[in-house]
């Protein structure tokens, strides 16, 4: 147990200064290459970040332990919006440009919905019972390759990036070697706080599924929460909220969508309805909060704090 204890405060030493590398180097090569920050949060950050959670999805659903899959899956989405945006709106309003309005916070609705109509199955015929197919994981990956396809289409037209003119502080190579070197470390101390974590966890005899929808979701999650904090107190607004949209994104398309297409389905889904409508309420009044005054803001940080500690509160006392 001391030993778990250590290595978790390791983990958590280790993921916050390469958070710290991975948004000083993904934002020198969007102002290297002239690219808007919003897309590097939205592809190298949201990837990078989302890494944690792919890893654990593939070991899960390989080793059968479904409930640790969908509950990361579900459980990370929550934490993105609720609490990582929460906390970082405390740092200072989160901006939200008017093209993530229009485009890229209606794909993650969007994306949402269509994985809890696939989860549901009852919904539409009380005689099944809820599964995630294989099937269903293909079509979550051919939805997501609709969201390559907007960001192939914004790198072509980088060249109407409307941001103003920065200083270049690295090289490309410099830049790019500060961010591959912060998404290893980031990598690294997820795996230390996850693993010693869930080492943690399971000697007190606590049960998979509330394992999956705290301790995973939130180890998974840290470099999501650490790397968004990092950039927003370093006024890189784009990369916190290109980060949370994005992982979101990935986490459906690429972290569930692709390990069950090649691994195949799930046969029996153990979540209560109230931990999928939270998902998609988070989701939504993320997209209403940004369309209401392009910002979050820091009353609007707390409200997301609140719904998180009252979600949080109803899981831990029916787990």
């Amino acid at each position: 147990m001391i030993l778990n204890i250590i290595l978790l405060v390791i983990g958590f030493a280790v993921l916050i200064k390469g958070a710290d590398f991975f948004v000083d180097g993904s934002s020198s090569v969007a102002t290297n290459l002239k690219v808007p920050k919003i897309l590097i949060g939205l592809t190298i950050v949201a990837f990078g970040t989302s890494a944690p959670e792919f890893a654990v999805s593939i070991k899960s659903i390989i080793s059968g332990n479904y409930d640790i899959v969908l509950g990361n899956v579900i459980g990370s989405n929550i934490m993105n919006i609720l609490l990582i945006l929460g906390v970082s709106a405390l740092f200072g309003p989160l901006l939200v440009k008017s093209n993530t309005i229009k485009k890229e916070l209606p794909i993650m609705l969007l994306i949402s919905c269509l994985f809890v109509v696939l989860l549901s199955d009852n919904l539409f015929d009380d005689n099944y019972i809820n599964a995630f197919t294989r099937s269903d994981g293909i079509i979550l990956s051919l939805f997501f390759l609709v969201f390559i396809y907007y960001l192939i289409a914004i790198t072509i037209h980088r060249n109407k990036y409307d941001g103003e003119k920065e200083i270049v502080k690295m090289s490309i190579p410099k830049s790019f070697l500060l961010t591959a070197f912060g998404i290893g470390m980031i990598i690294i101390g997820s795996n230390y706080v996850v693993d010693s974590a869930t080492k943690i966890a399971t000697e007190l005899g606590v049960s998979e599924k509330l394992i999956s929808l705290t301790i995973i979701a939130f180890g998974t999650s840290l470099p999501e929460l650490v790397t968004s904090i990092t950039a927003t107190r370093k006024g890189e607004c784009d990369l916190a909220i290109g980060n949370v949209v994005g992982s979101c994104i990935f986490n459906i398309g690429i972290v569930i969508g692709i390990p069950v297409a090649i691994f195949g389905g799930i046969n029996q889904i153990n979540f209560n309805n109230i931990d999928l409508i939270v998902m998609l309420v988070t989701v939504l009044m993320l997209f209403i909060f940004s369309i209401n005054d392009r910002k979050i803001s820091r009353k609007e940080g707390i409200i997301f704090l609140l719904m998180f500690i009252g979600y949080y509160t109803f899981v831990v006392i029916n787990g």
